[in-house]
Formats: structure tokens, sequence, C-alpha cells
């Protein structure tokens, strides 16, 4: 029976289709669980805007400016850093290092949980640097209360992000998809009951998503240490606080890489609250960003498909196939994002009242259908390039690219077009698209000249330069042996 499947994959690879048809299949093994965990785990912050928007414009108003720049400052960092986690794993994977994958993860862990305990007073003080801003005092105030719901979440996302990589790295994710899309299901109805039966108001709208959001992680740790990854997690060593200063270094450009991508949104955002009627055009930008966020949360999918499959092969000093898998899934991504173009064309303005019953917020969300539009198109290019990039460890590069295409370009022509041309959110909205263009456009460039022999010897020389030996690393000494049991 085995001869006969190997058979078959040997016949497929003798063509181009059979080429494609086999690496679509490893790429959809990894990138759908992906997907869905990243669908679901940003529905959860969609679902509870949504809850929100029915209970006050100001509230609706104040949950965006959180959610929008309070969690994507701190999303971008955590996920940013987590990042490397990314790279080292899935290359140790590749190259067959199964049990470094563990240390890696732990080493993560120790890093993230330092830089999530730095990142609180940022909620604690939230109202008084949204005064500090210039953002209206109701709105700031609101902010500040929703604010203080969201810590629980920053540590969510050091456990959730990093155990996502460390799984889908070795091609164990699909659990990921099926915890996050019960934790959404979760979501649901306990944002109903607490909300609309219950009536608790805000209250009863963060409970529901904290809630909903460590239930998935509870269920990720139990996989980890239940005995499901047995080669890649051999328990808890002190291997984990050797050689921290070099995945510093790797997760601090990883999340410059990230940050300057999320900050962008949120910049603009905060932008937008010194418009005419702000509320409204805050309202109106962040039910935009979000519709493209949930479409970008997809994308987001073969983001890690091409990080996964890139630094797989480059682990094992396949440089061909760490090509052909980019060619397969940035063809994939384009189709499927040309799908939800012709979607948002269509349904432009029924979608903001998913989110709103106010006519003028309404009416904003619809002006901004046809830009909305063309960003969901940009989404489905971007994120693959940039896995590309976390695959081979290049986040440093992207990190520059990110601050001229987004800084030095997208957020003062949005700046321009929206107040001097007052074209409004509108305006704004442009600049954005300018930034992600010029974004996209380099990162192809980049991809395209690469050396894919010179990076697949950059991989190597960095997993051999931290590998431990198995031997050693489990008996490096007595207190390993009692933290193991």
């Amino acid at each position: 029976m085995e001869e006969r499947l190997l058979g078959t994959e040997a016949k497929y690879k003798s063509s181009l289709t059979g080429m494609v048809w086999v690496e679509s299949k490893k790429i959809w093994r990894v990138t759908f669980p992906a997907m869905l965990a990243r669908v679901t785990t940003f529905g959860i912050f969609v679902v509870t805007q949504a809850f929100v928007g029915h209970i006050s414009n100001t509230e609706l108003a104040a949950y965006a400016l959180i959610q929008i720049m309070g969690m994507r400052f701190a999303n971008g960092i955590i996920l940013g850093m987590s990042s490397a986690t990314e790279t080292l794993c899935g290359q140790a994977f590749g190259a067959k290092q199964y049990h470094m994958l563990g240390i890696y993860l732990q080493r993560s862990w120790i890093i993230n949980l330092v830089t999530a305990t730095i990142l609180v007073p940022v909620f604690v003080y939230t109202s008084s640097i949204f005064k500090l801003l210039g953002v209206e005092d109701e709105i700031a105030e609101a902010a500040g209360y929703i604010a203080l719901w969201f810590i629980p979440i920053l540590y969510y996302f050091v456990f959730n992000f990093t155990i996502q990589m460390f799984l889908q790295s070795q091609l164990k994710n699909s659990v990921i998809g099926w915890l996050s899309a019960i934790s959404f299901a979760i979501h649901v109805l306990l944002s109903w009951l607490f909300v609309y039966i219950l009536d608790w108001g805000i209250l009863g709208a963060m409970s529901a998503m904290i809630i909903s959001n460590w239930l998935g992680v509870i269920g990720e740790f139990v996989y980890v240490f239940g005995g499901w990854c047995e080669s890649t997690w051999k328990g808890f060593t002190w291997a984990a606080f050797t050689d921290l200063w070099p995945v510093v270094k790797l997760s601090v450009s990883s999340g410059i890489m990230l940050c300057l991508e999320f900050w962008y949104n949120a910049v603009l955002v905060l932008l937008a609250g010194y418009m005419t009627n702000a509320a409204v055009a805050i309202s109106a930008f962040s039910i935009c960003l979000n519709i493209s966020a949930w479409e970008l949360m997809m994308c987001l999918g073969f983001l890690t498909g091409a990080s996964v499959r890139v630094s797989n092969e480059l682990g094992r000093g396949n440089a061909k196939a760490a090509v052909f898998a980019i060619k397969v899934i940035l063809g994939t991504s384009i189709s499927i994002g040309v799908v939800f173009w012709i979607l948002c064309l269509v349904f432009g303005r029924q979608i903001a009242y998913i989110f709103t019953s106010e006519e003028d917020v309404a009416e904003a969300v619809s002006s901004l259908s046809v830009l909305l539009a063309f960003s969901i198109l940009f989404n489905s290019v971007q994120p693959v390039l940039s896995g590309v990039a976390v695959g081979s460890g290049r986040q440093s590069t992207v990190a520059y690219v990110n601050i001229v295409s987004y800084y030095v370009i997208g957020v003062p022509l949005g700046v321009v077009l929206a107040y001097v041309a007052k074209l409004e959110v509108q305006g704004m909205w442009i600049g954005m698209i300018t930034g992600v263009a010029t974004q996209t456009a380099v990162l192809g460039i980049i991809t395209y000249r690469t050396n894919w022999d010179e990076q697949v010897n950059k991989a190597s020389e960095r997993l051999n330069k931290w590998l431990f030996k198995r031997s050693e690393d489990i008996g490096e000494s007595s207190a390993t042996e009692q933290l193991n049991g």
C-alpha cells in the first residue's frame, strides 16, 4: 500500500499540474487550520465590537480606539516577537532537530512574558494617554475603562501566539483550528447571554471575550503537555535560559517588523479622531478596518503556510522547493483575494449594519467601500511575502521596508489628502492603500531577487550555532531532571 502511494506521488511530480497538486496539499495542511484559527480568534474581537456597537455609539468608538490602537500596539509587539519562534522552530523541524522546538518555545515564553508585563501600564493609563493625544474626554474615559479588561488578553497573546507557531512548524496545528472555532462558538453564546439576556453591558461583552479566549489557550496547554508532542516537548529545562540574547535580537527585529505594520492602521484611526464628528469617523474607519482585517486573517493563514513551507525547506537544504512553494501559495492567495474583492464591491453598504444601527456611520462606511475592496485585494499578496521573509529569518529587512512604505509615504499622504485636500476619511484610506501598495511592490522585488541557495546556508549556520545535543539537553543538570519529574 505504501509503495502504491509513493508511486502515485512520484507520478504527480512528473508534471507541473501534479507538482502544484502535491505542493497545495502540503500548503493547505498548514494553511487551513491557521486560517480557521486566525479568522475565529479575530472573530471574537469583531463579535465583541458588534455587541458593544449596539450598546452605544460612544462605547463603540471607545472600544474601536482600544482594539485598533491599544491591542494592535500590544498585538504587533507580541505577535512580531513570537514570529522568531516561527522561524527557529520551522527551520529546526526541517533540519530534524526536533528536541530544539520545545527549547525555542520556552525561550519565547520568557521573552514575551517580560514584554507583556512592560506593556501593562499602557492599558492602566489609557484614559490619560488618549486625553493627552486630544481624544474627546467622554470617549477617552470610556476607553480607559474598557482597556483594563484587555490586560488578561495581553497575557493570552503570549501563550496563544507562541504555542500556535510551535505546533504549526511541525504540521500539528489542526488542533489550534478546532480549539479556536470552539472558542468562537462559545464566545457568541456567552456574549448573547451576558449582553442581551443578563443585560450586563460592557462588563458582559468583555467577560465573554476573556473567558472564550483563555479556554482556547488552556486546550493548547493540555495538547502540548499531554503527550501529543512527544518528539518536540521534553518538559521544562534550564536550557531555555541559555542563548537568550540572540533570540531576543531576532525577536525584536520580528516585533518591529509587525509593529510598524499593525501600528500603521492605529495611527490612521488616531488621526481620524481629529476630524469633524470624530465618533462617526472613528466608528466608520474602525468598521472598515475590521472587515479588512477579518479577511486579512484568512490571508495570514497563507503567511503561516509560506513561513512554514519556506522555513522547513530551508532547514532541509532544498532551495528549489522553497521557491516553488512561494509561487503556489501566492497564486492561491491572490485567487481567493479576487473573490472577496468582488463581494466587497457588491455588498459594501450592507456590511455596515452588522456593526451599527446608526445611519450616519453606515453612510460613512459605504463611502469607503471601493477603497476597502482594493485594500482586501492587496491583503492577498502582502502577507504571503511577509511570510516568506519570516520563514527565511529576514524580519529586519521587512522592518526597514515598512518604515519607508508606511511612515514616509502612507501616513503623510493620508494626512495631506484628509486635511489639506478635505477628503476626510477617504483621504486617510487612500494614503493607507498607497503605503500597503508600496510595501507589497518592494517585498515582491526583494523576494524575486533573493538568492535562495544563500538563504539555505544562513539557515544552516543559525541552527548549528544554537543547537543543543539532545543528550546534553536532557541531562544538563539535576534541576532539569527535577523539573521534568
